[in-house]
């Protein structure tokens, strides 16, 4: 008979067996979703059996998991910044990392003042909907190239009761006549196309739109840097979240393009710079 803590051990091992990075975790996580249930609830009914209908349940995630696809993505959704996103294959999972990039674009913004937010590249949602919890008294808007994962955006937004306008189209340009903005904020592809086959297959099954930005992933923030600043009001600034290790070439960027003041980087919690944001002159 599998109990919670027999059943919860054996996937731990298979799960380090694979070399998943959190094995504990995501046995919990997919446990608790199964028996719709909290983790804690794991903790106290460890020895409660399951039931065959439940098991096979449990089994068929585990086989999932196994093949490479996000916990998240197993579940239907994903925390950030204290709001539960839902997730799937349409859009990116919501990481820890990009925390940096809502903290830094929160603290370019002007305190007690009106203004117009636009995030380009939004996916479920995240950055443009955290920033709405934060400051409500912002217009925000959020932009997609892809239609599905403008419209998991949209279902986020109706869901958490968030007055976030979510539209379609290439970078900046479905939101321009609406300029200018006192702040655009970006997670952008940024992976070095050579590098995506070395990626963890979890990551690899995200949308490869939202994973590939060219030969050194800096395609869209090229792009972005040269388009912001006639969007921008003035003193307003461009937040852009970086790969490890492309800060510096960014800073650069920012400078080689002569409309910004000195670009100012927001590290994660893991030590790495991880926004790199600048306030047009």
């Amino acid at each position: 008979m599998w109990t919670i803590l027999s059943v919860l051990q054996w996937t731990e091992k298979r799960f380090a067996e694979r070399g998943l990075a959190s094995p504990r975790l995501d046995a919990q996580v997919l446990l608790a979703h199964v028996l719709q249930k909290d983790r804690v609830y794991l903790y106290t009914h460890f020895d409660q059996p399951l039931a065959p209908e439940e098991l096979a349940k449990y089994r068929g995630l585990i086989q999932r998991r196994l093949a490479g696809e996000p916990v998240a993505y197993l579940v239907g959704e994903k925390e950030f910044q204290s709001l539960t996103f839902a997730v799937d294959k349409r859009v990116l999972v919501p990481r820890p990392d990009t925390e940096a990039t809502v903290e830094a674009a929160l603290a370019l913004l002007p305190s007690g003042a009106s203004g117009r937010v636009v995030d380009v590249g939004t996916g479920s949602g995240a950055i443009a909907l955290s920033i709405k919890k934060e400051r409500p008294d912002l217009e925000v808007l959020a932009v997609d190239l892809s239609s599905d994962a403008a419209a998991v955006a949209r279902a986020n937004a109706e869901r958490l009761g968030f007055a976030v306008e979510i539209v379609e189209g290439d970078l900046l340009a479905p939101v321009a006549a609406r300029a200018p903005f006192t702040l655009i904020v970006s997670n952008p592809p940024y992976i070095p196309s050579d590098d995506i086959a070395a990626l963890a297959p979890e990551v690899r099954s995200e949308p490869m739109l939202a994973l590939d930005g060219g030969e050194d992933g800096l395609d869209a923030i090229r792009r972005l840097i040269a388009d912001a600043p006639p969007l921008l009001a003035d003193g307003g600034a461009l937040v852009l979240e970086v790969g490890f290790g492309q800060a510096p070439a960014v800073v650069a960027l920012f400078a080689a393009d002569g409309r910004y003041d000195p670009a100012m980087t927001t590290k994660d919690l893991a030590g790495i710079e991880r926004a790199v944001a600048a306030r047009k002159k």
